[in-house]
């Protein structure tokens, strides 16, 4: 049975946009966008052999109380795959976890593990989120590569969704890369999109931004909009002859063109 998943789409007074994939019914919501989750990663095309999260990095969706990558997803395993290519990012003392949010549910919690422990909650109050959140976790008691988890917990539903994010903590350890390397110039096979269920709740009216924005790797010089760039805010890209300006600061993935994602992320010039 195909699953549709709603994205945030252009049209002045509401987001909605969709996408279609092989999966359990179920809409999807979002994921850690910077520093790159492995499902970030995935999705841009940094690291190969991703299977289905590739298309969908914002599904990993399963009960409360999962300590794995995927949540216990068998259908993205790959995200608990630590023999894959996974990129690490150097961070110091702390580091902001940016989250892109395609459909936005009141919120519990979230919560971030290091080694199976909870190292961080920030308390939503089961109000509804921002289409982007950011927190800015204290990661001073450890040092070298580490994987961090980050859990979204959804506050009216039994469900969270999980993310992995792979740090060099003090820049140092294992080597790791800020931005996922360049994706490959053919996008993969996806499935075809259809008209969304339900459209998520009405976008902010002013974007929210990051408390740390990602460094963009193109000036604002309307150069052609590419996936797996770190844009920041006032960036200014064209895609099929038509400018836009960066309204939040987040790492490009393929599905996220700014024709797909206008007053989300990009605002027609």
């Amino acid at each position: 049975m195909r699953r549709k998943i709603a994205y945030p789409l252009a049209t002045l007074g509401m987001v909605a946009s969709s996408l279609a994939v092989a999966s359990s019914p179920a809409m999807a919501h979002g994921y850690v966008s910077s520093p790159p989750s492995r499902q970030a990663q995935c999705a841009a095309g940094s690291v190969a052999n991703c299977g289905a999260i590739q298309f969908e990095p914002q599904s990993a969706e399963a009960p409360k109380g999962s300590k794995e990558c995927n949540g216990g997803v068998a259908a993205f395993s790959e995200l608990n795959n630590n023999s894959l290519p996974w990129k690490a990012t150097n961070v110091g003392k702390s580091a902001t976890f940016n989250w892109v949010l395609t459909a936005r549910h009141r919120t519990a919690t979230w919560v971030y593990y290091v080694d199976g422990n909870a190292i961080a909650t920030f308390n939503d109050n089961n109000q509804i989120p921002a289409a982007s959140v950011s927190h800015t976790v204290d990661l001073s008691r450890f040092s070298g590569r580490k994987t961090v988890l980050a859990v979204w917990n959804i506050g009216d539903t039994p469900m969270a969704f999980y993310n992995c994010v792979d740090v060099n903590i003090g820049g140092t350890g294992g080597g790791g890369s800020t931005t996922p390397t360049t994706p490959p110039t053919t996008a993969p096979t996806r499935p075809p999109a259809t008209t969304p269920t339900t459209p998520p709740t009405k976008a902010p009216t002013t974007a929210p931004t990051a408390t740390t924005a990602p460094t963009s790797t193109v000036p604002a010089t309307g150069k052609e909009w590419a996936p797996g760039v770190a844009y920041k805010i006032n960036d200014v890209v064209t895609y099929n002859g038509v400018s836009y300006k960066c309204r939040q600061a987040h790492q490009s993935i393929r599905s996220w063109e700014p024709s797909i994602w206008t007053l989300a992320l990009w605002l027609p010039l």
